[in-house]
């Protein structure tokens, strides 16, 4: 465990350069962000007072009050994370290419250390899980900061107030944060298992090169087509005999048993088929 730790920690160190310019972009571009969208609604506002001579309760009327919605929605917002994300999903494949790529072959070194190869393979993916979580616990940090702004800036009159649990009910943000522990465990699960999907498919081609190609894309479409199979099913047979709980339950299923396959296969490819 202690040399699993370390490994963990080793590989959360490599990235952690980039790692904190992602926290200060998202910080920095939505803390902009939401003085920028605010002072718009503002702008607005007083034109359309000063100008159009409506009321507030007229402005309001036409034009809706501000919430802290209408800053998510905006790309000040979404912007941040879909870089975020993009950065984690590119990381996925270089968190494995770059040991193999680099000047003296890294990833020679990493499989003769004393310690079981999964470990290896176990670090990483665990490496690509707490990245994600500590961007999520970000988020959450700046929201409450980002909801005061927003009030502090948009009178009483023109604005409805949102609590922080409230906005994180809301769209994609209600699956980086699970509104329960159950669906904590299924999110952050099944994100595990695409990321041991994913790197299942890298150790393919790494260990069958122009071959292990077409094995990897092979194994990710029928990862994919069996965690999709009990929605196929329902969408195109005629009769469906499986209530929604029994297809939970499948899925869930399903999901378990991929992801310890998949386990067992980059386990089995880092120990066979890659030799140093």
């Amino acid at each position: 465990m202690n040399r699993f730790l370390k490994l963990v920690n080793f590989e959360l160190n490599r990235f952690m350069n980039i790692y904190l310019v992602l926290i200060a972009l998202t910080v920095i571009v939505q803390a902009a962000g939401v003085i920028v969208t605010a002072n718009a609604y503002m702008d607005k506002a007083n034109q359309a007072i000063n100008e159009e001579m409506l009321s507030a309760a007229q402005f309001i009327e036409q034009y809706g009050a501000m919430s802290f919605l209408d800053f998510a929605r905006g790309l000040w917002f979404t912007g941040p994370i879909a870089v975020c994300a993009a950065a984690l999903l590119f990381y996925i494949f270089m968190i494995w290419y770059r040991d193999w790529l680099g000047k003296n072959t890294f990833i020679y070194r990493l499989l003769m250390l004393p310690t079981a190869r999964l470990n290896v393979y176990l670090a990483k993916a665990t490496s690509i899980v707490l990245m994600v979580l500590g961007l999520v616990s970000v988020q959450l940090i700046i929201l409450p900061l980002e909801n005061s702004v927003l009030k502090w800036m948009v009178p009483a009159d023109f604005r409805t107030d949102m609590t922080v649990g409230q906005i994180v009910k809301w769209d994609y943000l209600s699956i980086l944060v699970p509104q329960s522990f159950t669906e904590f465990i299924l999110y952050y699960g099944a994100g595990f298992m695409a990321v041991s999907v994913l790197f299942t498919a890298i150790l393919f081609e790494r260990s069958f090169k122009w071959k292990g190609i077409f094995l990897g894309i092979g194994y990710a479409a029928i990862s994919a087509i069996i965690m999709l199979s009990p929605l196929l099913a329902t969408a195109f047979m005629d009769h469906y005999y499986l209530y929604p709980l029994e297809t939970f339950g499948l899925e869930v299923g399903l999901g378990l048993i991929l992801t310890a396959l998949t386990l067992w296969m980059g386990h089995y490819l880092l120990t066979k088929k890659i030799t140093v």
